[in-house]
């Protein structure tokens, strides 16, 4: 089938929201909570009209609405667009979804019109680097691009260097899955991704961001981020080659507050059920981590491989920024 037959563009925008809107609930619950409230599979129907989701799927529509402004994707086309809106969002009435400190912090400091590398966070890797990076996966650009634009969208707010890692495996992931690439064998292909990229440091789209105490260069710098990427895809890989025992994934990955443990996280839900689409969104959302951020990322995922089929037909008019979702994701398909 074609890729406007299948809708994977469509399929992995919903999917990060549905997955949002299932892991909102359960963000702050145990395991235990979550199963006594939900059963054992976890949640896996929509609740409420519309079904609220948080600052994943804002800030996500955030990025995929500069994206979509911008007249050209390059870092002095993009970088003021994502400033705009997501200064925008810090201050929206409807940002009161217990947004993270970094975004807001970082926010506040755009909105002085400070310099993007000095409004940063400069040590935060929090996975609110990757949890908005989905629609950069979803562009039709060269590999180059998507990987400035990825690392661009997270240093705005998350200097660390895993955090720009972390998001450029993620919208990769996103893209490869689009490309043709199976879920089971996704793991592998960033594996191969990060260890090419290890060394590359982007300075048309960074600038200076990698100058700080302790340093030595930017290669280094970015390097460090890469690491902690690549030891993460160590642990998915040695708990994908295990038996499947129905706990908590973030045992095995991390409870996915940071951006590679995010990643790694929602990967491992995905390929166990790769072919159980709400599974992998039920299974994010079974964890004592940040459920919503795992179950999104999951459903970014899920949906980029099998499209807008993955998910219940009712769901896309019952699911919070219905409107904007599909109009977003609807040309990229």
């Amino acid at each position: 089938m074609s890729q406007s037959s299948v809708r994977r563009a469509s399929g992995s925008f919903f999917g990060l929201a549905y997955g949002d809107a299932l892991g909102a609930p359960t963000e702050f619950l145990t395991v235990g909570e979550i199963v006594r409230r939900y059963g054992p599979g976890g949640p896996r129907t929509l609740t409420g009209n519309p079904a609220l989701v948080t600052d994943d799927t804002q800030m996500a529509l955030a990025v995929a609405g500069a994206l979509r402004e911008a007249p050209a994707l390059t870092p002095e086309a993009v970088e003021p667009l994502l400033r705009q809106r997501f200064v925008a969002w810090s201050v929206s009435p409807e940002n009161n979804r217990a947004p993270g400190m970094t975004c807001l912090n970082s926010c506040a400091e755009l909105a002085r019109g400070v310099r993007w590398q000095k409004a940063t966070q400069a040590g935060s890797k929090g996975c609110g680097a990757n949890m908005r990076v989905t629609p950069v996966g979803l562009l039709d650009v060269d590999l180059d691009t998507l990987a400035g634009l990825a690392q661009l969208q997270a240093g705005l707010t998350h200097g660390h260097p895993t955090g720009l890692a972390a998001s450029e495996l993620t919208a990769y992931a996103v893209r490869a899955l689009r490309d043709g690439a199976t879920l089971p064998e996704l793991p592998g292909v960033l594996v191969a991704h990060a260890r090419r990229q290890r060394r590359v440091y982007r300075h048309e789209w960074l600038g200076d961001l990698w100058q700080r105490p302790g340093v030595a260069d930017p290669a280094d710098f970015i390097a460090r981020g890469w690491d902690e990427c690549l030891d993460v895809l160590a642990r998915l890989t040695t708990a994908l080659a295990r038996p499947d025992d129905g706990g908590d994934p973030c045992r095995d990955t991390g409870e996915g507050w940071v951006a590679e443990e995010a990643l790694a996280t929602a990967l491992l839900c995905a390929v166990r059920h790769a072919d159980d689409p709400v599974g992998a969104l039920a299974r994010g959302a079974t964890t004592a981590g940040d459920s919503d951020s795992i179950a999104a990322l999951a459903g970014a995922f899920v949906g980029a491989a099998h499209g807008m089929a993955a998910w219940p037909a009712d769901w896309a008019t019952r699911i919070e920024y219905a409107d904007e979702l599909r109009s977003l994701s609807a040309p990229l398909d």
